[in-house]
C-alpha cells in the first residue's frame, strides 16, 4: 500500500447541502465570479462597476443579496433530507430575499444620504422587517439552530432592554427602530464581521478554494509522508505537518480532520497507535492549523477590523504561539513513538521526495509570494487575488492538474457554497452585535465583569477563558469571538491593561478550545468516526495531547514579547523560557521526556515527578509581575526547585531500572 493522497476533498466547512440538480449549480457559480470581479473591482479601485462598489454600503448589501437567497436552495429547510429537489417554498423564499436584499442596494444611497437608519418610509421599515427574519432564517439553515436562537434572541434584546434586571438593562428601542438599525446602520448586519469579510476575505478564500481544487492538498499530504513517513512514530508527525498546513487554507477544524485523517489515522494505526490516540493526534493537528498563519481562519480577518490593524501583524503574532502549540504535540508524538518502540513506515511505501517536489513545487512558490506580499508589501487585501491568479496560470501551462470546463465549474460552485454560508453567519453574528451596540450593553457588560473580578486581571483572564470556551461550543469560532471582542475584550484592555492584541487572540484560542475538550469535542469526535474509535476517550486523549494549548494564551497574554510584541531582548528570553515550558509539560503530560527516558518505570513515583515538572514548566514559561503575584526571579527559583528534583529522581529510575535489565534485552 503506498501512501499517496489520491483524491481532493471539498474545502470549507459546508456540510448538509442540497445536492443541486439541472440548471440549479449555475445559480451559485454565477454569483460566485460575479462577486469575485465586483470585489476586485472594489478592491482595486478599478472603477467598472462604479454604480454598485462608490459607496461601501451599497457595495455591502450587493455582496449579501449575492450569496444570502442562495442559502433557501443549496440548505432544505430541515437538516438531512435528502431530497435533490428544490421545492417550492424554498424557491419562493429565495425570490423573496433576492427582492428585499436588492432593495436596499438599490437605496443604498438614499438610505445614507436622508439618515433613515434613524427615521425611515414606511416601506423600508417593512423591508427592514423582511430582511431581520430572512437573516435569521438563513443563519438557521446555514449555521444550526444554536446560532440562529443566540442570534435571534440578542437581536430582539433591544425591543425589552429596559425590562432586563440590572447587569443586563439597557436603553431600549421600539421594534420600528430596532429593525431599521439592524437592517441600515454600520453597527449591526452591515458592521465589521461582514465588512472584513468584504475588504478580506473574500480573497483568502478563494485562494483557500484555489489550492485544494488545484492538487494543494495532495501534494503537501505527500510532502509530509516524504518527509517524516520514515521516521519513527512518523504517520502521527505527519498529522502535524499536513494539518497544518490544510487546517490554515481551510480555516475548518472539521474539514480538516476529513480531508486529513482519512490518510494519516489509517497510516497511524499501521505503525502500532490505538485507534483514538491516533484520532486525537489528528483532532488536535487539525484545531492548531486553523491557528497557524499565514492564511488563518476568517476569525483573523475580522479581528484585523476590529484591532484596526493589518492582518500580516495578526499572523505574524500568531506565528510564536502556534509553533509552541506544535512543538508540545511534537514532543508528546515522539515521547509516545520512543515508549513503545514504534517505527515509521517502510521508505518504498512513501511518495518520492523528488517526484512529490517536481509535479507541486508551484505550491511552495504561490506560498512565498503570498506572505511576501503580506509582510513585505503589506497589500493584504489584493495579495490573494495576486497568488491565486499566478496559481492558476502555472497550474494550467504545467501538465499535472490543469483544469478542464468540469474543474473550473466545481471550483466555483466549492466557492459559492463557501461563500453563501459564511457571508450569511456573518450577516447573523452583526445582529447580536448591533443589539449590544444600540442599547449600550457592551459598555456596561465591560464594567460589570470588572466588578465581579474586583479588577484583579488573573480572575478576569480565568473568567474570559471560560466564557470563551462556553460559547465556543454553542457558536462558530467566528460567532463566538465577534461577541466576546464586543462584550469581553474592553474589560480585559481597560480594567486588566493587557495588550489588546494579545487578548482578542486569547479569545480566539479559547474558543477554538471546545473542538478537543469533552463534552463537546466536535474536532475529536470527527476524528473518532474516521478512526472507528470511541468519542469520548477519543476526546480525552485529544485533551491530553493538546494540553499545551491550555496554557500558551495565558503566556502571551502575561507577556505580549511572546507574539512579538516589545523589544527583541525580552522577545528572545521569553521565547526560550516558553520554549524549556513546553518541552517539560508535553513530557511531563506523555510520561516520557527525552535525555531522561521513560517517566513511569516507578509505578508510585511516577505521579509526583510529572506534577513536579508539569508545576515546574509553568513556572518557568509563565512571566513574573504585572498580573502574577510573583515576579521573574520567583518564579524561576520555584520552577528550579521543582524540576531539578524531578529530573535528578526519574534519572535515577531509569538508570537503575536499565542495570537491571539482562544485558542485551
Amino acid at each position: 500500500m503506498k501512501f499517496e493522497a489520491e483524491t481532493e476533498p471539498s474545502t470549507g466547512q459546508v456540510s448538509g447541502v442540497r445536492d443541486l440538480p439541472g440548471q440549479w449549480p449555475w445559480l451559485p457559480r454565477l454569483a460566485t465570479l460575479v462577486l469575485t470581479l465586483l470585489t476586485l473591482d472594489y478592491v482595486l479601485n478599478l472603477g467598472f462597476f462604479k454604480l454598485i462598489t462608490a459607496v461601501e454600503s451599497q457595495f455591502l448589501y450587493t455582496v449579501v443579496a449575492l450569496m444570502l437567497p442562495l442559502v433557501f436552495i443549496l440548505w432544505p429547510i430541515k437538516a438531512g433530507i435528502a431530497s435533490k429537489r428544490v421545492p417550492w417554498y424554498d424557491l419562493l423564499l429565495f425570490l423573496l430575499a433576492a427582492a428585499v436584499c436588492g432593495y436596499f442596494v438599490y437605496n443604498a444611497e438614499r438610505i445614507l444620504d436622508n439618515g433613515w437608519e434613524y427615521a425611515a418610509p414606511q416601506t423600508a421599515m417593512v423591508m427592514s422587517f423582511l430582511l431581520w427574519v430572512i437573516v435569521v432564517e438563513a443563519v438557521r439553515r446555514a449555521g444550526g439552530w444554536p446560532l440562529a436562537l443566540i442570534c435571534g434572541l440578542a437581536s430582539i434584546y433591544p425591543i425589552v432592554a429596559d425590562k432586563m434586571p440590572g447587569p443586563i438593562q439597557g436603553f431600549p428601542s421600539s421594534p420600528d427602530q430596532t429593525a431599521i438599525y439592524h437592517a441600515m446602520s454600520r453597527e449591526s448586519m452591515l458592521g465589521i464581521p461582514l465588512q472584513a469579510f468584504a475588504n478580506l476575505v473574500i480573497g483568502f478564500l478563494l485562494f483557500g478554494v484555489a489550492l485544494q481544487k488545484t492538487g494543494g492538498g495532495k501534494f503537501f499530504i505527500n510532502l509530509a509522508f516524504a518527509l517524516l513517513g520514515h521516521v519513527r512514530g512518523g504517520p502521527a508527525k505527519v498529522s502535524i505537518f499536513s494539518s497544518g498546513l490544510m487546517g490554515s487554507m481551510s480555516g475548518s477544524v472539521i474539514t480538516n480532520v476529513l480531508t486529513t485523517g482519512v490518510l494519516t489515522i489509517p497510516a497511524m494505526r499501521r505503525v502500532g497507535i490505538g485507534r483514538s490516540y491516533a484520532a486525537g493526534v489528528e483532532a488536535c493537528a487539525s484545531t492548531g492549523g486553523v491557528l497557524m498563519p499565514p492564511v488563518m481562519g476568517a476569525t483573523a480577518f475580522v479581528m484585523a477590523s476590529f484591532l484596526n490593524i493589518p492582518y500580516a501583524t495578526i499572523a505574524l503574532a500568531a506565528v510564536v504561539p502556534s509553533l509552541l502549540f506544535y512543538l508540545g504535540l511534537f514532543v508528546q508524538i515522539d515521547a509516545y513513538a520512543a515508549k513503545y518502540q514504534l517505527k515509521g513506515l517502510p521508505q518504498e511505501e512513501l511518495p518520492s521526495l523528488r517526484q512529490t517536489l517536481k509535479e507541486g513545487w508551484y505550491f511552495i512558490f504561490v506560498f512565498v509570494l503570498l506572505i511576501w506580499m503580506l509582510f513585505y508589501l503589506r497589500r493584504e487585501a489584493i495579495a490573494p487575488f495576486y497568488a491565486t491568479a499566478l496559481l492558476l496560470v502555472i497550474n494550467q501551462i504545467l501538465p499535472y492538474h490543469r483544469w478542464g470546463w468540469a474543474e473550473c465549474k466545481d471550483f466555483f460552485s466549492s466557492a459559492g457554497k463557501l461563500f453563501a454560508e459564511l457571508i450569511t453567519i456573518l450577516a447573523g453574528v452583526g445582529l447580536l452585535v448591533g443589539a449590544l451596540s444600540v442599547t449600550g450593553l457592551s459598555g456596561t457588560i465591560a464594567n460589570d465583569l470588572i466588578y465581579i473580578a474586583g479588577g484583579n486581571p488573573l480572575v478576569l483572564l480565568i473568567m474570559g477563558a471560560v466564557t470563551s470556551f462556553i460559547l465556543g461550543i454553542g457558536m462558530t469560532v467566528t460567532a463566538a469571538y465577534i461577541f466576546l471582542a464586543v462584550a469581553l475584550a474592553p474589560a480585559l484592555v481597560q480594567g486588566g491593561g493587557m495588550n489588546p492584541l494579545a487578548v482578542h487572540l486569547f479569545i480566539l484560542y479559547w474558543g477554538m478550545l471546545s473542538f478537543i475538550t469533552p463534552p463537546v469535542a466536535l474536532g475529536a469526535f470527527a476524528a473518532a468516526t474516521v478512526a472507528g474509535a470511541r468519542p469520548m476517550e477519543t476526546g480525552l486523549k485529544a485533551m491530553r495531547l493538546g494540553s499545551v494549548i491550555y496554557f500558551i494564551p495565558f503566556l502571551f497574554v502575561l507577556n505580549p514579547a511572546l507574539i512579538l510584541q516589545g523589544q527583541w531582548q525580552d522577545i528572545v528570553i521569553v521565547l526560550c523560557q516558553a520554549l524549556v515550558g513546553v518541552v517539560l509539560i508535553a513530557g511531563a503530560m506523555q510520561g516520557y521526556l527525552i535525555g531522561i527516558g521513560d517517566l513511569t518505570v516507578h509505578r508510585a513515583l511516577q505521579w509526583p515527578i510529572r506534577v513536579m515538572l508539569v508545576i515546574g514548566g509553568l513556572a518557568f514559561a509563565i512571566p513574573g509581575g504585572g498580573a502574577m503575584p510573583l515576579d521573574h526571579g520567583e518564579l524561576f527559583m520555584l520552577s528550579l526547585a521543582l524540576t531539578l528534583p524531578a529530573l535528578i529522581v526519574a534519572w535515577l529510575l531509569v538508570r537503575n531500572v536499565q542495570r537491571a535489565r539482562p544485558h542485551g534485552a
